[in-house]
């Protein structure tokens, strides 16, 4: 769900008007400068400005104004040139950021804030904390309302990486610091006992930034509970937001997002319908498109309920708003804002493209549409290429498109067609032409190069190694410090700082930014690496290459914490590759129905937090997180499929007895109907090789097992050519559909 964010602007700087060291006649010029500048008469600014300059040339300050002068006159569309004049100054000045360690960089502040508020438009985030966190140091010596941008600036960024307790940590500062100004503020007024209208104007003005601060203050609280999850202090909240701003947008937004966390759907949803959208101001303005908003959080809403088509049908009203918006903005390529010429500043962050592409994808992978959810996400791949969940699922697009033509299993069902491919000819001459072997084991693309992105089980195998090669290692869990520390800068000081490293990430667990969706904690990590080793094995046994498969399968089973359905698909993958492999021990090693002792999907820590505090509607959302219907509903079922791929072994070692027990022990344990083909074929495999022809015959006719019978004609049958081809093993059954779905929960 989206939420507001703050606008931030450049400022001019008027320090020159009360330094030390200049002339009476200086000081007027820049004086009328600055308020030329608050009036809008840019061109007299700037005339103003460039006499003083022509007074004092080295003044570094006076060259930094003109820019953010013509920068304001342009309509704040020459953001890059803004940039580059910005990135000359702080070269000229010798002040890296890293080199800020004394009071000169004090006086440098509002240089470095400008180009942190530069960076933030061009979502350059990671600078842009670098700075602030810097600024943040200084903080002090600052006056109250540049120290209050500071923090709000910085506030914005850590919401927009994730960084929801480090913002609170700030917002408890900022709350200090606005009653404290209030009180110093209130304390001269009473003092002085000017009662002229210029320091009751003055006062009235400051009283209105604190409210509008402390405002500000409760949205931000809203957006970091919501990101936390932590719904009980975001309702208190909420209630400060509605009281404080009343029925605007943003605020029935976050109250919706709020609601949508608590599984009120149907209530969300008349939130979102009661906000006036009309009324807020365009994106030339605030950076927001709010219809785009509306929209894409309608599809949100719609996808949790488990309604695809419906929430798909929102992203593209979304998509298409986006687009109308980029086109109103001057923006020619479609959305992609390659140049940061000709659009405000503010509108930078209007572009919602690659986030609502990365809806729509995910959104189609759901609905059983691989291939246009392929092309959605490669577009979006090449915005957050460093996201692994993201890589995972262009493979799972990749899988689901080649697994099969048929209307079953489009749909994610079994191939119920029957073992019988064709009959050719009459009478007694007539013969039965039983299905082939599984095309599983066949290479895809014809001549081209696996890293073409096209939807083929090679490009997978590329996608799946992206995603494991971007999840940091098992020992960085434990041994290294905290990543949401050591991205914001490692040379923090002061107390307070510190204390948003310490004990506040340690709850939140570590985590790794996995844009647009949320980032990945701990468990996160784990659960993904998982998912990501089960595609890999699954991948590896299509495209052929049995000693990867069984290295990704040995991998997944070694993993600490494995959720019951993948460890039985570990032991799946597992034997298909050693049977491929001729190590038929070791096999059936894995094809025991007793390691198979659950089939629980598994549920993320941050699931089971929302679960005590979900609302009225939670059997609406349980409806659209349902079990896939191919995949093993239980451990009896999940064992009769391992019973089934067992005979198959046991049949491969011409073990035909415990072949032939291991099959009706399996039919015995799950309903007729969802016996599988390749079952069948085993069945009549094992009736010709004990010399029950009729049966066998008769399996074949009526595309079931049929209980066994004592064999009726000599041993020396066993030895005659079978009718089908027994070259390869019957392979243990894959949906490569179960655990993609599976993995997408």
């Amino acid at each position: 769900m989206a939420e507001t964010g703050s606008d931030q602007a450049g400022d001019m700087k008027h320090d020159s008007v009360s330094s030390p060291g200049i002339s009476d006649h200086e000081r007027e010029m820049a004086t009328n400068a600055f308020e030329a500048f608050k009036a809008g008469s840019y061109d007299v600014s700037l005339k103003h400005l460039d006499n003083l300059q022509e007074l004092n040339k080295e003044d570094y300050k006076i060259t930094m104004n003109k820019a953010i002068t013509e920068f304001y006159k342009s309509g704040q569309t020459t953001t890059s040139t803004l940039k580059q004049t910005l990135m000359t100054l702080k070269n000229q000045m010798h002040t890296a950021v890293d080199d800020i360690d004394g009071l000169d960089d004090v006086e440098n502040s509002i240089l470095n804030y400008n180009q942190a508020v530069i960076y933030y438009h061009m979502r350059q985030y990671s600078e842009a904390i670098s700075i602030g966190e810097k600024l943040y140091q200084f903080l002090e010596p600052f006056e109250e309302k540049f120290a209050q941008a500071v923090c709000f600036l910085l506030v914005d960024l850590y919401l927009l990486t994730f960084q929801p307790e480090k913002a609170l940590h700030l917002l408890a500062v900022l709350e200090k610091l606005t009653v404290k100004d209030g009180n110093s503020k209130n304390g001269k007024g009473e003092s002085t006992n000017s009662a002229n209208k210029e320091s009751s104007s003055l006062k009235a003005e400051f009283t209105a930034m604190i409210e509008a601060a402390k405002s500000k203050m409760h949205q931000y609280k809203v957006r970091a509970y919501i990101q936390m999850k932590s719904l009980k202090a975001c309702k208190r909240e909420i209630k400060s937001v509605m009281n404080t701003s009343g029925n605007s947008a943003p605020s029935l937004f976050m109250k919706s997002n709020f609601e949508y966390l608590r599984g009120n759907y149907r209530k969300a949803v008349k939130l979102l319908n009661s906000s006036n959208i009309a009324e807020h101001p365009g994106p030339l303005k605030t950076g927001e498109c709010m219809r785009c908003m509306f929209w894409n959080n309608l599809g949100c809403i719609h996808f949790a309920m488990g309604k695809h088509n419906l929430g798909l049908f929102y992203f593209k009203k979304a998509l298409q708003e986006n687009d109308h918006v980029c086109a109103q903005l001057g923006d020619g390529s479609n959305g992609q804002a390659k140049k940061f010429t000709g659009i405000p500043m503010c509108a930078l962050l209007a572009n919602k493209r690659y986030e609502l592409l990365y809806n729509c994808g995910i959104q189609l992978l759901h609905i059983g549409r691989p291939l246009a959810a392929f092309e959605c996400l490669m577009e979006a791949v090449q915005v957050y290429h460093s996201n692994p969940r993201l890589w995972l699922r262009l493979a799972e697009c990749c899988i689901t498109a080649n697994k099969g033509s048929s209307e079953q299993e489009t749909k994610g069902l079994p191939s119920k067609k029957g073992i019988v491919q064709a009959v050719v000819g009459q009478g007694y001459h007539r013969k039965i032409v039983l299905a082939s072997q599984s095309t599983q084991n066949t290479i895809y693309s014809e001549g081209q190069s696996a890293a073409i992105p096209v939807a083929s089980m090679e490009f997978a195998a590329i996608c799946l190694r992206n995603a494991l090669l971007l999840l940091p290692e098992h020992q960085q869990h434990d041994s290294k410090p905290d990543k949401s520390c050591s991205q914001s800068g490692s040379t923090e000081s002061g107390s307070e700082t510190s204390d948003a490293c310490s004990g506040k990430t340690q709850e939140g667990d570590k985590f790794i930014p996995a844009a647009p969706s949320s980032p990945l904690r701990k468990q996160e990590v784990e659960n993904l690496r998982c998912s990501i080793l089960a595609c890999s094995a699954y991948v590896a046994l299509a495209l052929g290459d049995n000693l990867m498969a069984l290295n990704h399968a040995e991998k997944l089973l070694h993993q600490t914490k494995l959720s019951g359905s993948l460890k039985f698909l570990g032991h799946l993958y597992a034997a298909e590759a050693l049977i491929s492999l001729d190590r038929i021990s070791d096999a059936i090693a894995h094809l025991n129905p007793e390691n198979v002792t659950d089939v629980s999907l598994g549920v993320s820590s941050s699931e089971q937090e929302q679960g005590s505090d979900k609302g009225d509607l939670e059997p609406v959302e349980s409806s659209g997180k349902q079990t896939p219907l191919c995949y093993p509903s239980s451990v009896s079922s999940a064992r009769s499929t391992m019973l089934f791929n067992l005979g198959s072994a046991y049949c491969l070692r011409s073990e035909y007895e415990k072949a032939r027990k291991c099959l009706h022990q399996a039919a015995s344990m799950v309903n007729t109907k969802e016996i599988p083909p390749e079952a069948i074929l085993l069945g009549v495999y094992l009736e010709l090789q004990n010399g029950n022809t009729q049966l066998a015959l008769q399996i074949i006719k009526r595309n079931q097992l049929l209980p066994s019978v004592k064999p009726t004609s000599s041993p020396d049958l066993r030895k005659k050519p079978l009718p089908f081809q027994t070259s390869q093993p019957v392979q243990p059954i894959q949906t490569p559909s179960s655990f993609t779905q599976v993995q997408r929960k």
